[in-house]
């Protein structure tokens, strides 16, 4: 007998013990449904943890998605189609192609799947709703990390960067190892090193980047000898999330309000040492 192929799609957005224990109990449950099943085959649970807002930071949804297209699979199983996807376009886009693929999708929450021509569009209607949820999400996070910036405390984006580290408070200290570094690029462009020349000397030297990387990048030099966090202040919303869909970022000039802090933490580079170098880049930019 020519068994389903059967797979579940299983995911969560954060890492929190209560979504952990969500993410578990989908896991039991649909590895016994399936298993009750003697005309289904299990081909596979997937399990994400990530936002359903863009497919390119779901990598087992996108797998999920190849084994379809291989033939590897006839039906998928979700909770919902807020766990399938909180982008509409995608969200229908792929309900379609896999419809085009003869994979059906059930959506358990809302009992719908994605064959029947009327219950595509009411799916469009969840799938918009869902879409909207995360939209109101994300201004409810930015509306709080605004908030913060207004009362004076520091909000960063990267967890780390060359010279520093976040301790548990999440206040940036010093990695001397790493300060050493940033002190001789400043002391090499004083020395009439360009960028390019900079990346040269680094890499000839067996100098790696923050990330462990062997070569460089003339905008990260750059950015380095520009930014102010090595002086001990913070500027903060140099740039923001443009669209929450695509978490594409953009450069803020003048949008959106910056906030500065002078003196937050320890300083690499000399104040003094700092503003000749800026005044530097200016006069070179300039010219």
């Amino acid at each position: 007998m020519n068994r389903l192929k059967v797979a579940a799609y299983c995911r969560v957005s954060t890492n929190h013990k209560e979504q952990e224990s969500s993410l578990e109990m989908q896991i039991s449950y649909y590895g016994k449904l399936i298993a009750e099943h003697k005309d289904w085959r299990l081909v596979k649970i997937y399990v994400e943890r990530a936002s359903g807002t863009q497919l390119k930071k779901r990598p087992e949804f996108v797998k999920m998605i190849k084994a379809c297209r291989a033939g590897k699979i006839d039906l998928i199983l979700t909770k919902s189609i807020s766990r399938f996807g909180r982008n509409t376009l995608d969200t229908l886009k792929t309900s379609y192609e896999l419809f085009n693929l003869d994979v059906k999708v059930y959506f358990e929450k809302e009992n719908l799947n994605n064959y029947n021509k009327e219950m595509r569009t009411i799916m469009g209607i969840y799938a918009g709703f869902a879409q909207e949820e995360s939209k109101n999400m994300s201004d409810n996070i930015k509306w709080g990390i605004r908030e913060r910036m207004r009362e004076g405390k520091v909000c960063l984006n990267c967890t780390r960067f060359l010279g520093y580290d976040k301790d548990e408070s999440g206040r940036l200290v010093v990695v001397e190892s790493e300060a050493v570094i940033v002190r001789k690029i400043f002391e090499l462009y004083l020395n009439g090193f360009g960028v390019r020349k900079i990346k040269k000397y680094l890499e000839e030297n067996g100098i790696k980047t923050v990330t462990g990387k062997e070569v460089w990048s003339t905008s990260t030099i750059d950015r380095i000898l520009s930014n102010e966090k090595y002086v001990g202040d913070v500027l903060m919303q140099k740039s923001f999330t443009e669209d929450f869909l695509t978490g594409r970022r953009k450069k803020n000039e003048g949008e959106l309000a910056m906030y500065f802090i002078e003196n937050d933490h320890e300083a690499i580079i000399s104040r003094e040492m700092f503003e000749i170098v800026q005044k530097r880049k200016s006069r070179k930019n300039v010219e």
